[in-house]
């Protein structure tokens, strides 16, 4: 996020596009929520009626897969009716001049044509966001996981720029995180390019000083990606795998390329706090530790650092990670991984990591810490960009765009599109929360959430099983009739492996990022 979760409720407007913010963020969602309960605008732009619709000002309800088309739509119409921010553009960006020049194939009627969202809605919604500052921009998985996902966060960001709703109080660009630690696991280098603080692994500088660092030579190829990585097993480029805190037998796309990789592989380790189905197929288990069994830290949403402090010992034979893995290297003869605890890797990730430069366990005693923290004397930033931006120019570069659509749509085989979301009351693969009886309690079962005249066409009653059928796979599952879904469109979640969802879903990748195209894929519903 490039500003602090406690500004959203000052927002004057706020864009929630691909984001199902009370159910996957639901305490964060307090504070959207306040924002309209004080008189903010608050957009919705969402394929389905989600429950944050309630509290909006505006609903867009866009064909999914479409972002670029209604963002760079909305563009079109702040520029031609003067309301773009041209001074901030001029003091503090570049490239406006070609990114104007592809705007010509956004006008309403294309755009209208492309999201099915009526053209006087796109109109009206570009007026009020580009009228009505502060505006907040909230994003989440429905906007990256489409085979254009890069597309979408630089036409997001292209329109945060043209109203210059950046580097101010309860503005903003604001990537919504899934799990309490997803933005300190990739601070600290867990992405296949770059070493901790996003330091490229490719550039020559940076490869020096983690090799004098670390005592040892580094390789300057960026590695693989995780779809790329079950994709190496079959072409026998990987040999054995190493897997951390993750369920891939559930959570990965296009699941059953994933699990016949992980079947075929010569060595599978799998560490993690519970025996999840990917662990089932593991040659070694390696128990790991819970939060409330170690110390150390988490950098959350808002990239506030904050300690976690060891409330219990470790049940059975489990261990923090960072044991496990000192312990693993160790064994390996490697050098550089006999750290005294959490502290000592502190003390190195600071020194190393210029974002990271200025935290200390002393100064987290007193709270939480936002970075860039560069100096023991900075006091962290809650607001990214105020005085620039981190690029050779020190100015955001605008982007230009097409509009590309979905990889895979539906068709006379497979008729309706399949988007995925998540219950309030689990999380990704329910690997920990379907194991608390109460949760499970309240929710303990897969839905195929189906729109009435689409059940209705293919004879189907409510909650009669049938089975959902894709190009890669096959589950079957309850329906669940509501409107929430317009016709066409269903939806399902992920956390039941009693009903896997992803043997379904697409693994097709954005060309940049890599990420599969999970939100969006054809499937046929039938009878059992």
């Amino acid at each position: 996020m490039t500003n602090s979760i406690n500004e959203i409720s000052g927002a004057s407007t706020i864009l929630a596009i691909g984001t199902n913010t009370t159910q996957a963020h639901p305490v964060l969602a307090l504070q959207v929520k306040k924002a309209a309960r004080n008189g903010a605008n608050l957009i919705v732009a969402n394929p389905k009626e989600i429950d944050l619709c309630r509290h909006a000002t505006i609903h867009l309800q866009q064909r999914p897969g479409t972002d670029v088309a209604l963002l760079m739509g909305m563009i079109r119409v702040i520029v031609d009716e003067g309301l773009a921010d041209l001074d901030f553009v001029k003091e503090h960006c570049e490239n406006y001049d070609d990114f104007l020049s592809s705007l010509a194939e956004f006008d309403l009627e294309s755009v209208e044509k492309i999201t099915t969202v009526p053209k006087e809605q796109i109109a009206e919604t570009a007026r009020m966001y580009a009228s009505n500052g502060p505006a907040s921009i909230l994003y989440c998985m429905g906007i990256t996981q489409h085979s254009h996902g890069t597309d979408n966060v630089w036409a997001i960001s292209n329109l945060a720029l043209v109203t210059g709703n950046i580097g101010k109080t309860s503005a903003g660009v604001n990537p919504l995180r899934g799990q309490n630690n997803v933005q300190g696991s990739c601070d600290m280098g867990a992405l296949p390019d770059v070493y901790p603080g996003y330091q490229k692994v490719d550039n020559p500088e940076a490869q020096q000083k983690f090799e004098s660092a670390w005592g040892t030579k580094l390789s300057p190829t960026p590695g693989l990606t995780h779809s790329e990585i079950f994709d190496g097993i079959f072409s026998d480029t990987i040999k054995s795998l190493y897997l951390i805190g993750e369920n891939p037998f559930l959570s990965e796309a296009n699941a059953n390329h994933a699990i016949a990789a992980m079947e075929k592989i010569d060595f599978l380790v799998v560490q993690d706090i519970f025996l999840t189905e990917t662990a089932q197929m593991a040659d070694v288990v390696l128990p790991a530790s819970t939060f409330a069994e170690k110390n150390g830290t988490f950098s959350n949403t808002e990239r506030r650092i904050q300690r976690i402090r060891q409330a219990i010992a470790p049940v059975g034979d489990s261990k923090p990670d960072w044991e496990i893995v000192c312990a693993i290297a160790n064994k390996m003869g490697a050098k550089g991984f006999d750290y005294s605890g959490p502290e000592a890797i502190m003390k190195e990730i600071s020194s190393v990591t210029p974002s990271y430069g200025g935290i200390t366990y002393d100064r987290l005693e007193a709270g939480g810490i936002q970075w860039p923290c560069p100096t023991v004397d900075h006091p962290g930033t809650p607001i990214l960009h105020k005085a620039g931006f981190n690029t050779a120019s020190g100015k955001a570069k605008f982007i230009p765009l097409s509009f590309r659509d979905s990889a895979e749509l539906p068709d006379d085989e497979y008729p309706l599109l399949l988007t995925t979301d998540r219950s309030l009351f689990h999380y990704h693969t329910g690997s920990m929360t379907r194991r608390v009886d109460g949760l499970d309690q309240l929710d303990n079962e897969e839905y195929l959430k189906i729109n009435p005249k689409d059940a209705a066409q293919l004879g189907l009653d409510d909650r009669e099983i049938v089975q959902v059928t894709s190009r890669r796979g096959q589950t079957q599952v309850k329906t669940k009739f509501t409107k929430i879904c317009p016709p066409g469109l269903v939806s399902l979640t992920f956390h039941f492996a009693e009903s896997p969802t992803n043997v379904l879903t697409s693994a097709a990748l954005d060309p940049v990022a890599k990420i599969p195209e999970t939100k969006v894929c054809a499937v046929r519903v039938e009878k059992v």
